[in-house]
Parts: structure tokens; C-alpha cells; sequence
């Protein structure tokens, strides 16, 4: 007997009598046909965190498992298209004259941009692997950058506190820098085009304790949300339209976005509040554009297909958010459902740094000073693997747009590539000579991009 469920736990129809010859390839069929899936989709197949990879009496027989017990398997729905890990280093590209602190794909992955130690902006030609404008304006270094989900637009956030706007297109500054925050930006993000097309307004977070909403079109602050009592260190704007902020002071503040009210305060952490990420943070980030690379002649267009996206990847679940702190654990939260923590995930020995769901929203992955990546499950906050190879601290984290390979970005210098059916690793990629701060996967899946403190920036391949 077997109850086929939905990744969030509600069965799939009733209960079923299959014949033990039944495996992951008659699954696919009967899980298609129970959802009523116009068009064929690919599933993976778990009981408990361990994946069904053989017919059922086979399992069975390993597991000297009870017949007469209901045998519970969860139904995860994989992305049609494979990403192939990345695994030579296509061009070294000098520049930068500082650090390279942050790099970020465009929405449709043609376009890179990064922020570093010497003050300017650059963006890459990717098509011919060469620098294509250097963007100079701040006064201090690029800390954070951020494209508009709808690609037109780059913002940077620099140490002395001022904001610039970038037309990707030309590398011209769109106006003067915005002034406001009296201490550095440590984030930034974007009111997702499927609120507003073409996108208007973006969110900063500063370590002067405030968030400020700000909007492009007249150039100024149209909100401060203050009540933090310290730096905030992080910000996100969900897909529901509300603002996440965390922070020093250990809370996480709930914020709507037309007054600025506070709407709820997310407290458990003991320690600072380092990262948050959203389960729906990858078609937040990519708006319209999706891995068939098609192109919108107008922004109600770009508005549309932002929504279909984000209504599918969301389905009937609420948006879920993930907090990970100096305080050596991570949170797992509904905060639209409940102030109450749905989970709390241990296990990392130093601070964690940085987390992050994958595309699919099925995943969570978290990066640590204690030199280790591990992987939770997006939903229940389950831990699931630890992946070990990094000798030093992990800075950052970022997936395939498949969700099936994690990529980290370590003080050791070196990249790594995890198989997350495998929970191996897939690919290691030494070439830095330095610490690497920042690593990105380009949301069309072909590129890889990383900087650090050797001041150049590496494009990897396969």
C-alpha cells in the first residue's frame, strides 16, 4: 500500500495497492496522471530524505520493511532542462584594481556586473570575455549590487552610504547618487516586476539600523522603515509584496510596503542576524525571463509572464523565508501564516554566513565559517547532508537553475561544485590566488562568475 504526497505533505488522491515491480519509471506515469500534468513532467521520488531509486519490492527487501504500513512517498516535481556543472575556467579577465566584492548575472543571464574594493562598477561583455564599461562615481568601496528584475536598471550600494543607478546598456550613471543612509549599504533589492512593471522602486539596508525604500523615477527616499536598534545586515522583498529585514539587534522585521508599517517581528536568534532568503527568490530574481530565453516587447508583457512564473513556483504554498546568524543556527519561517518559527535547523559549529533556497523551492542550502556546506530540506527545514571539502571558511553559495548542483565560494580560494542527488562533490575549481568573496551562477545555467581578493574576475564553463 502507498500514499503518493505533494512535497508539502498533502497526498496525491488515495491510497494505492501497486505491485512490487513498480519503480521510479511507472511512478512518473501514475503521478502525471493523478495531477492531470497537460504536459509530461519528471518527478524524483523520497521516502523519508532517501531517494526511491529502485521498484518497490526491492526496497522493500533493503529496508525489511512492514508490508501491512502504509508506505509514505513524496512526489518532487524536477525542472524539464539539465544544467551541466561547470568545470574549466574560460577567461581571467583583469580589471578591477581592489578586491572584487560582489558579482551578479542579469535576470536573462546575458549581462554580468561586479562591485569591488576600488570603487567602480563594471559590467563584462560575456560574448567576447572582455571588460565592457568601468562605472566610476562612488567614493568608497562597492559593497553590494543589484539588477532590476526586469534588467534595465543596476544599483550599487558603496561604504560611504550613497546609492547609484546604472543603465546596463550604456555604463552611464542615471542621475546623482541617492543620499540618505549615514553609514554603509549592506544589501539591496528590488520590488519583483510582477508587482511592478517596469520595476520602480528598490529597498537598501544599511548599518546605520534603517531600511530605505527609494524610487527611481523621482529619485528619492518615499520611505524609511526604522525599529531595528542596530546595523541591518540584510533585506529581501518578498513576493507578496513585503519587506524582510534582519539584523544586529538578533531580530527579523516584517514590513508592508505602502506606509512602511511594521507588520510583524521574527525573534529567536541569539546572536546577529547575517542572511535571509526567500523559497521564491529565483523567479523574484529572473521576473519574466526563463530558460527558454524568450523576450517581451512590452512591460504589461514582462508583467505577465513575471506573474504566471511566480504564481506556479509559489502554487497554494505561502512564501517561506530562511534567517541564518551568528548564533551558529538557522531559522525556518512562514511569516504571513505565523510569528513562530516553523523550524529550527542546528548542526553548523561557527556562524553561518549565508543561505539560500534553490530555484525549486525544495532546497536549502547554508554556507558556514565552519568550512562545511550543508543541505536542508526547503520545506520542513529537515536536515538532509553536510558536504565537506573546503578548508577553510565558505563565504558564499550559489544553485544551478535546475536546482541539482549547489556551487560555494571559499576564504581557501577554490569554488566547489555539489551533486545534490548525490550529496558528492562534483567539481572542484582552484584558479584564485586569493580568498574568494562572491560567486554567482548565471540563471540561464552556462556560466559561473566569481571574484575576490585577488582582484580579478573568473568566468568558468563546461
Amino acid at each position: 500500500m502507498c500514499q503518493l504526497l505533494s512535497p508539502e505533505g498533502d497526498p496525491l488522491g488515495s491510497a494505492l495497492y501497486l505491485p512490487q515491480n513498480v519503480g521510479p519509471p511507472q511512478l512518473q506515469e501514475i503521478v502525471n496522471q493523478l495531477l492531470h500534468n497537460e504536459e509530461k513532467l519528471p518527478y524524483a521520488f523520497y521516502v523519508g530524505d532517501e531517494e526511491l531509486s529502485v521498484h518497490l519490492g526491492a526496497y522493500m527487501r533493503q529496508k525489511n520493511a512492514n508490508v501491512e504500513v502504509t508506505l509514505r512517498i513524496v512526489c518532487q516535481p524536477q525542472a524539464l532542462f539539465r544544467i551541466r556543472p561547470v568545470n574549466r575556467c574560460s577567461a581571467t579577465i583583469a580589471g578591477h584594481t581592489e578586491a572584487v566584492i560582489a558579482v551578479s548575472f542579469s535576470p536573462d543571464g546575458k549581462s554580468l556586473a561586479s562591485g569591488s574594493g576600488d570603487t567602480t562598477v563594471r559590467f563584462w561583455d560575456l560574448s567576447t570575455q572582455t571588460p565592457l564599461f568601468t562605472c566610476k562615481g562612488h567614493k568608497n568601496w562597492v559593497l553590494c549590487i543589484a539588477w532590476s528584475p526586469d534588467g534595465k536598471h543596476l544599483v550599487s550600494g558603496s561604504k560611504s552610504g550613497e546609492l547609484i543607478l546604472w543603465d546596463p546598456k550604456t555604463g552611464n550613471q542615471l542621475g546623482t547618487p541617492l543620499m540618505g543612509h549615514r553609514k554603509w549599504i549592506t544589501a539591496v533589492s528590488w520590488e519583483p516586476v510582477h508587482l511592478q512593471s517596469p520595476c520602480r522602486r528598490f529597498v537598501s539596508a544599511s548599518k546605520d539600523g534603517d531600511a530605505r525604500i527609494w524610487d527611481i523615477t523621482t529619485r528619492k527616499c518615499v520611505i524609511s522603515l526604522t525599529g531595528h536598534t542596530s546595523s541591518v545586515t540584510c533585506v529581501k522583498w518578498g513576493g507578496d509584496g513585503l519587506i524582510y529585514t534582519g539584523s544586529q539587534d538578533c531580530l527579523i522585521k516584517v514590513w508592508e510596503t505602502s506606509q512602511g508599517k511594521l507588520v510583524k517581528t521574527l525573534k529567536g536568534h541569539g546572536h546577529w542576524v547575517n542572511s535571509l532568503a526567500l523559497s521564491t527568490e529565483y523567479v523574484l530574481r529572473t521576473g519574466a525571463y526563463d530558460h527558454t530565453g524568450k523576450t517581451f516587447s512590452t512591460a504589461e508583457e514582462m508583467k505577465e509572464a513575471a506573474l504566471a512564473r511566480y504564481k506556479k513556483m509559489r502554487g497554494n504554498a505561502p512564501e517561506r523565508l530562511v534567517s541564518g546568524s551568528d548564533d551558529f543556527t538557522m531559522f525556518l519561517w512562514e511569516p504571513t501564516i505565523s510569528k513562530q518559527p516553523k523550524a529550527r535547523m542546528t548542526g553548523h559549529q561557527k556562524l553561518v554566513n549565508h543561505v539560500y533556497f534553490s530555484p525549486d523551492g525544495q532546497w536549502l542550502a547554508s554556507a558556514s565559517f565552519d568550512k562545511s556546506v550543508k543541505l536542508w530540506n526547503g520545506i520542513t527545514g529537515k536536515f538532509v547532508a553536510a558536504f565537506r571539502g573546503h578548508v577553510a571558511d565558505v563565504y558564499q553559495i550559489s544553485w544551478s537553475a535546475d536546482s541539482r548542483l549547489l556551487l560555494s565560494g571559499s576564504k581557501d580560494s577554490t569554488l566547489k561544485i555539489w551533486d545534490i542527488r548525490t550529496h558528492k562533490l562534483k567539481m572542484d575549481l582552484p584558479g584564485h590566488a586569493d580568498e574568494v568573496y562572491t560567486v554567482d551562477w548565471s540563471p540561464d545555467g552556462e556560466k559561473v562568475a566569481s571574484g575576490g581578493k585577488d582582484r580579478v574576475l573568473k568566468l568558468w564553463m563546461n
